[in-house]
């Protein structure tokens, strides 16, 4: 057996400290070293180009080596200061939007060439959607408890009474949020170290990940930007409860939030999994409503805190409208005919293509039952005529009806950060429909699907960019195929 040949330039494990020379897709930064042995390249997560950092070595290949970011050593040029305080979150609050829509921009078309296999990708690129709220975008956020605090002067972690976030890189230590990120909403952020201080001082215990125990587990809320409500969900474990003061926890959200707070729901949580909601745990109303309504384009949605639901709803606002610009584009292939919205959620790219389309008959597919029944309840708020939801999973759906094989000319498709799978895709190909739709939260996935979705038959005709997560490395994208 040959022996494996050694790496030249990095081993596993070791610390290294290298200059950020350019941006991949992703957000990873890339740093090379030059020596005798040639040039070698190294991706570090959440840096920038120009930023000089140390980074741990995770794994390495012959041609690269992945790295975990440990530090910042030294700033790029091209960072700025924020008033925010920054988190694990928004590695990019620092840098300039612009350069923010550069690097995205760059790096999923070059993603689209070398995985999809679209040499002519600029060809196809139609627009770039920016968010229209820079900062406090977000209508949803969620703050987690723990024991174990990061100090960043110590750089260390200290056994302490946490509430925030992660650090980022470990699963057992929280960062505080002491004041605004820039993120979610500036009055809630700011009130955060209250909240913890309140709990903090019921002498009930923050969750402790390695001891997986504690009380108090997350705590979760959702903004409603039409209206400005807010709804809460404290997460906790059933240990201990009947010891905790619900009464003042609902008296000091009054105090703080007035007239904008919406509800309080208490949940309880006794599995070990990092997850805010478990499959047995249940879930009450303590206060006010469990529901907010949320309007885009002049339809109402009612959202609950389990449901999916647009995190940047003004951005959602922008993505939706090209997705029916694209569905509408040839009048030909919906007016009258069956258009399927796969991955519905809430149903929202179904109705908005309903209430502007003659009689065209929308069914709308998803796993949630809760975002199922949210669906309904939304056409019927809407008055939304000629839309059909099913709780199915979808390959499942498509065996179960084939009374659409042939009949449907567009699909829409709005799949989870994984993309679909290949064989649901073929399931959804031998469909025959002449359009599809492809929204995406993970172009990687979809370029994966895009070489697939080629040698099927289809063609990509255009493809826009939508920054609904300014800060992140996070970007979606809206595909339009033709048979």
């Amino acid at each position: 057996m040959p022996r494996r040949e050694r790496n030249k330039f990095v081993k596993k494990g070791q610390f290294i400290e290298i200059l950020i020379e350019d941006y991949a897709f992703g957000g990873k930064g890339i740093g090379r070293i030059r020596n005798e042995e040639g040039e070698f390249v190294v991706f570090v997560p959440n840096t920038l180009p120009g930023q000089f950092v140390k980074a741990q070595v995770n794994k390495t290949s012959k041609r690269y080596a992945e790295c975990k970011l440990e530090e910042v050593l030294q700033t790029s040029d091209d960072e700025i200061e924020v008033p925010y305080q920054v988190i694990p979150g928004a590695p990019y609050i620092k840098l300039p939007i612009n350069l923010q829509h550069k690097y995205k921009k760059e790096s999923t078309l070059q993603l689209f060439k070398r995985i999809g296999k679209v040499e002519d990708i600029e060809d196809k690129f139609d627009e770039f959607i920016t968010s229209p709220e820079v900062h406090h975008y977000r209508n949803k956020m969620e703050y987690g408890f723990s024991a174990i605090r990061y100090d960043h002067e110590l750089k260390t972690d200290v056994d302490e009474f946490a509430l925030g976030f992660k650090k980022r890189g470990t699963w057992w230590c929280a960062e505080n949020l002491d004041k605004d990120s820039g993120l979610f909403d500036k009055q809630v952020e700011d009130n955060l170290k209250i909240i913890r201080e309140f709990c903090k001082k019921t002498g009930l215990a923050p969750w402790h990940s390695p001891k997986r125990e504690g009380f108090f587990r997350f705590l979760v809320v959702r903004k409603s930007v039409q209206s400005n409500e807010l709804l809460f969900n404290l997460v906790t474990t059933s240990h201990d409860l009947p010891k905790f003061d619900m009464d003042g926890f609902i008296a000091l959200f009054k105090e703080l939030f007035g007239d904008r707070l919406a509800g309080i729901l208490h949940s309880i949580n006794d599995e070990v999994g990092d997850r805010t909601l478990s499959s047995a745990g249940k879930s009450s109303l303590v206060y006010g409503k469990e529901k907010i309504v949320e309007n885009l384009l002049g339809l109402d949605f009612e959202i609950s805190m389990k449901s999916f639901f647009q995190t940047n709803p003004k951005c959602a606002e922008k993505l939706y409208s090209k997705v029916v610009d694209y569905v509408l584009e040839k009048k030909e292939t919906v007016d009258g005919k069956v258009v399927m919205d796969l991955f519905c959620g809430t149903g929202t790219i179904g109705q908005i293509v309903a209430s502007r389309s003659n009689n065209t008959k929308i069914v709308g597919v998803d796993i949630v039952a809760s975002s199922i029944a949210d669906a309904k309840e939304n056409a019927k708020r809407n008055n939304i005529n000629g839309v059909q939801f099913f709780t199915a999973d979808v390959g499942k759906f498509l065996l179960e009806h084939p009374e659409y094989n042939q009949k449907i000319e567009t699909i829409i498709l709005d799949p989870s950060r994984a993309g679909i799978a290949p064989k649901t895709l073929r399931k959804v190909i031998r469909l025959g429909a002449k359009r599809m739709i492809y929204v995406s939260c993970n172009p990687a996935t979809q370029a994966r699907d895009t070489e697939q979705l080629i040698e099927a038959g289809y063609q990509l005709k255009k493809i826009s960019l939508v920054d609904q997560f300014p800060h992140t490395a996070h970007i979606e994208t809206i595909a339009l195929f033709e048979r």
